[in-house]
């Protein structure tokens, strides 16, 4: 066994595979770029090497700077975890050549399975089912051939990026140009291959371990198919479409694809299988890495497969066959990312101010989050992964969404408690899947409003007084805030609050702690809002217990709530069952000249953090509704700013390689009736 394991990538696989070095009494060496100088993988690794350049993710790519940190930490091995390198034959092969040993299957293999058409060609061989579709330069005719609908898809990579689903044939042309764009964008080749598209199909995986001994062994499968933009989101294990006759025919296939390559170490077999006929499945790839929903397997089998990746590379052969594999209970993992589902699920970041990760029976976060990390645009938005095990399906559903409620991760908006209220779709609980059934009702699973309890929590933070904490025994009266005047009814204190994303709210109180009377309004001053100035709407609010400056518990008409509470610079963060939201502090008069200023409607603001890639005006062109001005990119996914109407552009407050907030502006379009009035 090695002594010291180099551990080539970041955030929370990078924890895990340091986890399991630390069992196995191994030292661990990080590398980290200037953003993750105070990364949790930095501070849990028995060594760390900054390997440049600053903040950027091509750090985490520079073979030459990871082979002079594995020379100057003396590492023998290189665990590439997933992403990044980790399916880099190149990496493999310089590793080798180094004299490293690199933890994964050879080069070759990498090679071979990691070109798409070749791999059909090669499992196809080994008589192992494949999709029928073609590869170019003959993907036009085979796609008019097959018939719409068909599935583009890069040779060179996966991850759902470069892949279109085309429906119409007629506009097939535009979707290969744009489809080879994505492909040499993230994979350096615009090589294309099309398959027949399966409607409603369901995305099945069976996990292979191999040793340099020959023997091959697959440990059941993943259920994959709750995907959202072809990016999985829900995994679990087994799946309940799997007769037991069915599992072992798709486990030997998958053992067949693993031999026809030469593999050796951990890897997945990915399948696509009509949900109509399970019998019906067909191989789509081989991921050639560990993979994000590993966990799921390792709790229904009991097996560490990080612990078996190091053992295989070491020349250890497997201490146990096919016939030893058990399957224990069911295990579901949820993927928490850092997006917004209000806002299309757009990317989000932020720092990290609060944090609640549950761990415990049955329960399992692995996570590279700590309180204080910045998550940053740089880098993939997933997060952390909460997996749960229980000895069925409806119990482990059950553990998971109480999982998801327990997570806090304010500061960051993520998408935990969309995946909360995914967990109980009906379709979900009784099993029926697809991989379309997320984009389906998606929207009926977001809560595109604030609950008027978050505003009432909020209004009790600013009104009512924080608790002494030095232990004086008096507090000046007036410091009370309730309203109280000489001989008459108490008098109502207006407070404004912003949602990002929703308009101003005004929230007038009045009363003490115990007795908070709450109306809710439009906008400060707003006579007509919804309850404004009409004493007969007003509702009751009450503090249970203090607001410790973490936690709060308040009831509203009777009603009790419970929120994780933490301030922010601009207001502070409530969450509440995997849910959270930024409640700022909003001044209508600033607010009213910020608009005068930029001219409302106009303004084009960022839709998430990230960096200005591509501007293509400058101020003083005249644009057309819809035509494309700006690009922002952030955690890999672009988003095209277009012109909200045809005009002027007035302002333009940003360049390519600028770092911007969410909502900052970025540019201002004057409508041309507008002008001409002027």
């Amino acid at each position: 066994m090695f002594d010291t394991v180099l551990v080539a990538n970041r955030g929370e696989i990078a924890v895990r595979v340091i986890r399991t070095l630390r069992e196995m009494g191994v030292r661990s060496v990080a590398v980290y770029s200037d953003a993750d100088a105070e990364a949790r993988h930095v501070r849990e690794a028995d060594t760390a090497l900054r390997i440049g350049p600053p903040a950027a993710s091509e750090s985490y790519l520079s073979v030459p700077a990871l082979l002079d940190a594995a020379r100057r930490t003396g590492a023998q091995a290189v665990h590439p975890g997933y992403g990044f390198l980790a399916e880099n034959a190149g990496f493999a092969r310089a590793c080798a050549e180094a004299g490293l040993v690199f933890i994964g299957p050879s080069a070759e293999a990498i090679s071979l399975m990691g070109d798409k058409i070749r791999a059909k060609d090669t499992v196809r061989t080994a008589g192992v089912p494949v999709v029928p579709g073609a590869a170019d330069p003959e993907i036009v005719d085979a796609a008019r051939e097959l018939g719409a609908p068909v599935l583009l898809k890069p040779s060179a990579g996966g991850g759902g990026k470069g892949m279109r689903l085309v429906r119409d044939l007629a506009v097939l042309e535009e979707e290969i140009a744009a489809a080879r764009r994505e492909a040499r964008s993230s994979f350096g080749d615009d090589t294309l291959l099309v398959e027949r598209w399966i409607d409603r199909p369901r995305h099945i995986e069976i996990q292979v371990l191999a040793d340099a001994h020959g023997n091959v062994v697959h440990l059941g499968e993943r259920e994959c198919s709750l995907q959202r933009r072809h990016q999985k989101i829900i995994e679990e294990a087994p799946s309940v479409l799997l007769t037991p006759e069915i599992r072992a025919a798709m486990g030997a296939a998958a053992v067949d694809a693993a031999r026809s390559c030469g593999y050796v170490g951990a890897g997945t077999v990915e399948f696509i299988v009509p949900g109509g006929d399970p019998s019906s499945y067909y191989f789509m790839e081989m991921n050639t890495r560990l993979q994000v929903e590993h966990p799921v397997t390792e709790l229904v089998t009991g097996l560490d497969l990080v612990e078996w990746q190091l053992r295989v590379a070491a020349g250890e052969p497997l201490s146990f066959a096919q016939e030893d594999v058990r399957l224990d209970g069911w295990a579901i993992e949820a993927r928490i990312c850092a997006e917004d589902p209000a806002r299309g699920f757009l990317p989000s970041g932020g720092t990290v101010l609060a944090l609640n990760e549950p761990q415990g029976a049955g329960v399992r976060t692995d996570s590279g989050l700590a309180e204080g990390t910045e998550v940053s645009s740089l880098y993939d938005p997933m997060l952390s992964k909460v997996i749960v095990h229980a000895k069925d399906r409806p119990t482990a559903l059950r553990k998971l969404r109480a999982a998801l409620a327990d997570t806090v991760t304010l500061g960051v908006p993520t998408n935990a408690g969309f995946l909360r209220r995914l967990l109980a779709h009906p379709d979900v609980v009784t099993g029926d899947l697809d991989t379309g059934l997320v984009e389906r009702d998606a929207e009926s699973l977001i809560d595109g409003t604030v609950p008027p309890e978050v505003y009432a929590a909020a209004a009790l933070l600013r009104h009512v007084p924080a608790r002494a904490t030095d232990g004086a025994a008096w507090a000046d009266p007036f410091d009370a805030r309730t309203g109280w005047r000489l001989g008459g009814t108490p008098a109502w204190t207006a407070l404004d609050f912003r949602v990002p994303g929703h308009e101003p709210v005004t929230v007038r109180v009045r009363g003490a702690a115990e007795t908070v009377e709450l109306l809710f309004g439009t906008a400060s001053g707003d006579e007509g809002g919804t309850a404004s100035g009409n004493e007969s709407g007003a509702v009751s609010a009450a503090l249970v217990g203090d607001a410790d400056g973490s936690a709060l518990v308040l009831a509203v008409d009777g009603v009790t709530h419970r929120f994780t509470v933490t301030p922010s610079p601009e207001g502070r963060w409530l969450g509440r069952d995997g849910d959270s939201w930024h409640v700022l502090d909003h001044d209508p008069v600033a607010a009213a000249l910020s608009g005068a200023r930029h001219g409302g409607a106009d303004t084009l603001a960022a839709p998430m953090p990230g960096t200005v890639t591509v501007v293509k005006v400058a101020v003083g062109d005249e644009v057309e509704a819809g035509q494309s001005l700006l690009v922002v990119e952030a955690m890999k996914m672009e988003h095209v700013i277009s012109a909200p109407h045809a005009g002027t552009v007035t302002e333009l407050d940003v360049t390519p390689g600028t770092t911007v907030a969410m909502d900052q502006i970025l540019a201002v379009v004057t409508p041309r009736d507008e002008e001409e009035a002027a």
